[in-house]
């Protein structure tokens, strides 16, 4: 007689992604402290102790979260830098690029400069690591563009730049995406001294 194997549970191999992106979302909308790892579960359809399987606590899943979105800009940056493109073509990469974060990713965006502060000491140490590679990259950028600029006069401008575009994540500006991101790409440009492509 034919033994028949015992039916297997498939695990979903997005699971861990749709934890994340119910985390941002529910973190954004009700605050660090306000959502639970059973929200968390119930959003994606599985139980809150599913989730523990994949974290271990939500701290955990919070520094994941971070970690994911900041190493993807740093990803997309060295992209942008290494195609050695004209330095305004590539400074304007970097402009679209922090545009498209604060506007297509807001919820998570949100979530990163309202709760950084609920990690460990050392985490939060480590991610201010990253942001500061970031800019530094931008700092370079901007020197070439302006040889004249030292590093902390460039510095100054990078930060001013990446605050105007980031300004649209302390308010609702009640307009539509596209025309958003036309307004912050025209605002850092400004900010930074380099003049729209005609």
């Amino acid at each position: 007689m034919t033994e028949i194997a015992p039916f297997a549970r498939r695990r979903d191999p997005d699971r861990k992604e749709k934890i994340l992106a119910a985390a941002a979302e529910l973190v954004a909308a009700r605050g660090f402290h306000a959502v639970s790892m059973a929200d968390i579960g119930a959003q994606v359809g599985i139980s809150g102790a599913a989730v523990y399987r994949h974290f271990d606590n939500k701290a955990t899943l919070l520094l994941a979260l971070f970690d994911r979105s900041l190493d993807g800009l740093l990803r997309e940056e060295s992209e942008i830098v290494d195609r050695r493109e004209a330095i305004p073509d590539a400074l304007r990469a970097l402009i679209d690029r922090q545009v498209d974060f604060v506007v297509d990713e807001r919820e998570f965006a949100r979530v990163y400069y309202r709760e950084v502060e609920h990690l460990s000491p050392d985490d939060q140490v480590r991610l201010r690591r990253k942001q500061r590679q970031y800019v530094e990259e931008w700092v370079h950028v901007v020197r070439e563009l302006d040889p004249a600029l030292d590093e902390s006069a460039a510095r100054v401008l990078v930060h001013a730049t990446i605050g105007a575009i980031q300004s649209a994540l302390v308010h609702n500006v009640g307009m539509p995406d596209d025309r958003l991101k036309a307004m912050l790409r025209r605002a850092a440009c400004a900010v930074v001294g380099l003049p729209m492509e005609p």
